[in-house]
């Protein structure tokens, strides 16, 4: 045989190889990745039922499970809960009781982030919940949980979630461990955690001042609530008759946070807390909106509510969409419910039943503290004398490394957060042994770490069916305090405010301010808590004269006016549009479903409606510069995907903060461009000579406000151009401002492009922004416009017709990338299109696909 021949052959031999080789790999992984996709239609048998449950399932995989018990009940939906998300369950349950490098292995970010949630202690104050709880949620917490294990028995981890055999690649991965009751309850300190309030505000006031050295200008940051421009969700209108009195908050100087040891212990209480997984979202764009309309406004006569909480990006989403259904209501069975669940947690967390629909957003009210600490080996300084400081140990396991042994200290106010970790270059260092230790800690008081019944709360707000119930739900609703917006199907609309909130104290001729926005003495007894806010003091309305409550974050009753709540509320711009937006569609004629869909999906930007006037004013010379601001001339102020203005806008918007106020702020600080700083912005163009407009890193210059919106106009048209083109007219908003969800554990760029693409879905192009209705919010310090919260669901309930209502989540119903159902409604959210949401069992059963029946 010619030598050219043999050579040809051989290739070929090899190629045949290669492509065998190739095609196994791909059967095996396909194999792999699918394994853990579950039966969702036949029979199975499951321990410990009553009767047969059936769970039937849409075409979006969303499950309604029917029961005849209770308990029943609880337990299929633990049982489905673990068959599509059990790896997600399982990943929160190690991040809220500080046991991630159990299960990822040794990495310094879960090392950190387990030694932060063991000294807060979330799964200890879970513990102690238990014996608070009603029997009848302890019964449904107790079936979930033998719902989750009868799931996992006898499944090896590849066949439980893909995650396991990837993980498995690197760390050793034994059989998942049993689900307890308490890693359901661990999981609201994780809600809390990220809904917890001002917290940053505070650090962040404390930073400003390093830098600044001045409070007044501090406080210039931290504008007070325009409430002459947006109204708060109560007005005078519609307040309840009776109202608590308001204490009024000290303005005041604070204490020296300029000193180096002070400081020192404020930025490693900050690194410390900053390694928390933020498993709901984080920063300025976390919030929601929720209104309800009367019926006396709508097409059918009844009211509609809509609910959309704007959280964290994550693959999978959030939300688990889920009916609960008793075959027969009744006292002993009493749920016929649907909604937005918490995979992991038993009953639905916002949603409606044949009676009430309820929405939720954050309150943002102040349940937390910054406490300083004047430490002296093992006691800190109180009044005239001194408190104890009480140690524990705990044993961090890392999955193949040495147990790490952590002490943790807590003082009478809280644990002590600023002695956590060994940090080096945030301001602190390791002391060395045998020196003295920093004069001053800070410890952390926060409602959260008292053990409560919110899981009480949810339950019995899953069966209310009056103002009443929800009242009676909202006094159990301890952390995180929430609005509630209510509707029944016989009419009625209402708004509760739950939450425990602390009493602060006002201290006379104090230095420090005693309202809670900066950290305050742990030494002085007279700014700890006086108790808290009784709960039939909260804030609430039962169909009020205006027909319509909007809560999107903003204050919630005139200043002065209820109990104080918090000085750091979202700025109220959103709220404003929605309620302009309803005043002018009732205006027209009845509103309904469709209208309530368009304003969520709302993407008229605040921003522009303050800024443009002023930027058309200014003069550009250069016929290349200018053709950013000519945009600007026809645009519609709507922040669209495809709009070429909206891109040039938000460009503008970065550089306008960047130059005003990066160079002011300590590292770490610069100006996000959420709502604060649009009201910081819009009082400033009033001073066109303020100091704040001056770019102090141009040495030798003083610019005052025209040269600095003239210079980031010129700025954003050539950045633009590099990054999008040279023809301005060709620009797009959604080019740049993408949602890309991204897998908590193998989602992240030090991951292989191959099990990236596999978990994480692609980016989609979105409209909207910060502080716009549709609230896809970005980091304007960040240099990059993706986003970093969005509408995690939409939801419209209409009470006529229960059946009419209509719903999306932001990826899809199942946490297995494999499955068809793991991003597939991705899409549509994108574009701002929901589903019908069926309720009826006729009309459940008649969207079922596929039917799985559970027997005894």
């Amino acid at each position: 045989m010619p030598r050219r021949r043999l050579l040809r052959v051989s290739l070929v031999t090899v190629a045949a190889v290669v492509v065998v080789a190739l095609v196994a790999v791909m059967v095996t992984a396909v194999i792999v990745v699918r394994r853990p996709l579950p039966e969702v239609s036949g029979e199975k048998e499951l321990t410990g039922l009553d009767a047969d449950v059936v769970v039937t399932r849409d075409d979006r995989g969303v499950p309604t499970i029917t029961a005849t018990t209770s308990g029943d009940l609880f337990r299929a939906q633990g049982y489905v809960a673990a068959q599509d998300r059990f790896f997600e369950m399982d990943y929160r349950r190690h991040v809220t009781s500080g046991r991630l490098s159990e299960l990822v292995g040794e990495n310094e970010d879960a090392l950190a982030a387990d030694k932060v949630i063991r000294t807060f202690g979330w799964r200890r104050v879970a513990q102690q919940e238990w014996t608070l709880l009603q029997p009848a949620t302890r019964d449904a917490l107790q079936a979930y949980a033998d719902g989750v294990n009868d799931y996992l028995d006898g499944r090896d981890p590849g066949a439980v979630a893909v995650e396991y055999s990837v993980l498995g690649l690197q760390v050793e991965v034994g059989a998942p461990q049993e689900w307890d009751p308490i890693d359901s309850l661990a999981w609201l300190k994780a809600m809390a955690w990220d809904l917890r309030g001002n917290y940053d505000a505070e650090l962040e006031r404390a930073a400003s001042f390093s830098s600044i050295g001045d409070v007044a200008r501090v406080e210039e940051l931290f504008p007070t609530y325009p409430q002459d421009l947006n109204l708060p969700i109560l007005t005078a209108a519609n307040l309840p008759v009776t109202t608590a009195e308001q204490a009024a908050s000290t303005s005041a100087v604070p204490l020296d946070l300029g000193s180096a040891d002070l400081q020192e212990a404020m930025a490693s209480a900050s690194a410390a807390l900053a390694a928390v997984p933020h498993l709901m979202g984080d920063g300025e764009g976390v919030g929601s909106n929720s209104w309800v309309v009367s019926g006396a406004l709508t097409e059918s006569g009844k009211p509609l509510l809509a609910n959309d909480p704007h959280l964290g990006i994550s693959a999978p989403g959030i939300w688990e969409q889920m009916g609960l259904r008793c075959d027969e209501v009744s006292a002993a069975c009493p749920f016929d419910v649907s909604g937005f669940a918490f995979a992991g947690m038993p009953g639905v967390v916002i949603g409606h039943n044949g009676s009430l629909a309820w929405g939720l957003t954050n309150l943002g009210a102040d349940v937390t503290d910054f406490v300083l600490e004047r430490v002296d080996e093992d006691t800190t300084r109180l009044d005239e004398g001194s408190a104890p400081i009480t140690e524990r140990t705990e044993v961090i396991k890392v999955n193949g490394g040495d147990d790490v042994e952590l002490t943790v200290r807590e003082s009478v106010h809280g644990p002590l957060v600023s002695d956590v970790l060994d940090l080096v270059g945030v301001g602190t260092a390791p002391v060395p042994e045998g020196a003295p230790g920093r004069t001053f800690e800070v410890a952390l008081a926060w409602t959260a770490l008292q053990p409560g019944r919110t899981m009480d709360a949810v339950l019995a707000i899953n069966v209310a069916t009056s103002a009443a119930d929800i009242q009676a739900a909202a006094a159990l609703f301890d952390v995180p305090s929430q609005n509630i917006v209510f509707a029944t199907t016989d009419g009625h609309i209402g708004y509760q405010a739950p939450g425990r909130i602390p009493i602060r104290a006002n201290v006379p001729d104090s230095p420090v301010p005693s309202d809670g926005t900066w950290p305050r003495p742990g030494w002085d007894s007279r700014y700890d808590w006086q108790g808290f806010v009784d709960a039939a003091a909260m804030p609430r309305a039962f169909d009020p004269v205006e027909g319509v409550v909007v809560t999107a974050n903003q204050a919630v009753t005139p200043a002065g006016v209820g109990p104080f709540l918090t000085e750091d509320w979202d700025y109220g711009y959103r709220a404003q549009r929605i309620r302009e937006l309803l005043t002018a569609a009732t205006a027209n004629g009845k509103v309904d479903v469709a209208d309530m869909a368009r304003i969520q999906n709302d993407q008229h930007s605040p921003f522009a409606d303050v800024l443009v006037p002023v930027l058309l004013t200014l003069d550009i010379d250069d016929s290349f510069d200018d053709d950013g601001q000519e945009l600007l001339r026809t645009w519609d102020r709507v922040q669209s995907p495809d709009s070429a203005a909206a891109a040039y806008f938000a460009a503008v918007w970065v550089d306008v903060l960047s130059s005003a106020f990066a160079d002011d702020l300590p590292d770490g600080y610069g100006p996000n461009g959420g709502s604060r700083w649009l009201e910081v912005v819009r009082r400033l163009l009033e001073e066109p000579a303020s100091p704040w407009w001056d770019d102090k890193t141009t040495a030798g210059v003083v610019e005052g406000r025209d040269e600095v919106l003239t210079r980031a106009m010129v700025e954003a048209r050539r950045q633009l151009t590099a990054q999008l083109g040279r023809d301005a007219s060709e620009w797009r908003w959604g080019r740049v401002h993408t949602a890309a969800p991204e897998h908590p554990v193998l989602g992240g760029s030090s991951l292989p492009g191959v099990i990236r693409n596999l978990v994480n879905p692609d980016p989609v192009p979105v409209g909207g922004g910060s502080s716009i209705v549709d609230a896809t919010a970005w980091d304007a310090s960040s240099g990059s416009f993706g986003v970093t919260a969005a509408p995690s669901m939409r939801m419209v309930v209409d009470l006529g017709d229960l059946d009419a209502s209509t719903w999306v989540t932001l990826t899809g119903a199942s946490g297995h990338p494999a499955s068809v159902h793991y991003a597939d409604q991705l899409g549509p959210w994108s574009r701002g299109e929901t589903f019908p949401w069926p309720f009826t069992g006729a009309a459940t059963e008649a969207d079922a696909r596929d039917r799985l029946t559970l027997t005894p």
